[in-house]
């Protein structure tokens, strides 16, 4: 989940990414669309329409409605905090979780990690056998405004990058995804925002078109991505802000 969030080790909660993780984002980011031939992130921007609030609500999961952050496992795997963000900078990094999130298989998807980093296998392994350690639960003021908007009968879509498998096993913990009509999952598409390819895959499967849809991110490079499809889009910080941009597009929440 969120490839680009840890390119350097995951931020302290509230804190800003620094101009070298910044760089390190997006050139994971351009390399990939590059590769995908797809459109670069800010090669063209649509403007979202305003007059209307949206009758569609589609949120990312990990950051946003669920507490995942592979540090809760590894603080239980590495007895130096240094050690511990070397592997995070240097190892399981936004390349890593990228890879893992375009896979069906995450064993697979590790197999060659495994070989070329046999120093740290174990913990490379740990990431895919103990999933479920780097996740939480919910998060519950996000989970509120899920449900009061589940219940004023709006139309709520989930757009993840998340690999195929370790969705499956991890689904049953979350209540909250049962309110979605629809989960678009980027390891059973192959596909990882921000490629414009997973949001068309939306957009087709859930039937409707982007001028109807808010999307809901914590990384700013998938919400600008959404922007340039034709959706409006909040860069998700904190539920309170979020909250607030729902309102200011006219929404009750």
């Amino acid at each position: 989940m969120h490839p680009t969030r840890f390119a350097a080790g995951p931020p302290r909660r509230g804190s800003q990414p620094n101009a070298t993780t910044r760089c390190q984002n997006w050139d994971i980011i351009r390399r990939y669309c590059c590769a995908h031939r797809t459109t670069p992130i800010g090669a063209h921007r649509v403007p979202p329409p305003a007059s209307t609030p949206p009758s569609v609500v589609v949120f990312d999961l990990g950051g946003v409605l669920v507490d995942w952050n592979p540090r809760y496992l590894f603080r239980k795997l590495f007895d130096d905090a240094a050690r511990m963000d070397w592997f995070l900078a240097n190892i399981c990094n936004s390349a890593f979780y990228l890879r893992l999130d375009i896979d069906g298989d995450s064993r697979a998807a590790i197999a060659d990690m495994l070989t070329r980093h046999p120093e740290h296998a174990a913990e490379i392994a740990a990431y895919v056998e103990r999933f479920d350690e780097t996740i939480r639960g919910e998060i519950a003021p996000m989970v509120g405004l899920l449900e009061r908007l589940h219940a004023g009968g709006m139309r709520l879509y989930a757009l993840t990058n998340w690999a195929a498998d370790t969705f499956a096993r991890t689904r049953p913990r979350l209540p909250c995804l049962s309110l979605f009509r629809d989960i678009v999952v980027s390891g059973e598409e192959r596909l990882v925002k921000p490629d414009p390819r997973l949001f068309q895959v939306l957009f087709a499967r859930c039937g409707f078109t982007p001028a109807d849809a808010v999307f809901i991110d914590d990384n700013r490079i998938n919400a600008e991505a959404a922007e340039g499809l034709g959706m409006r889009a909040i860069h998700h910080r904190d539920p309170a802000a979020t909250i607030t941009a729902l309102r200011t597009m006219g929404l009750a929440v």
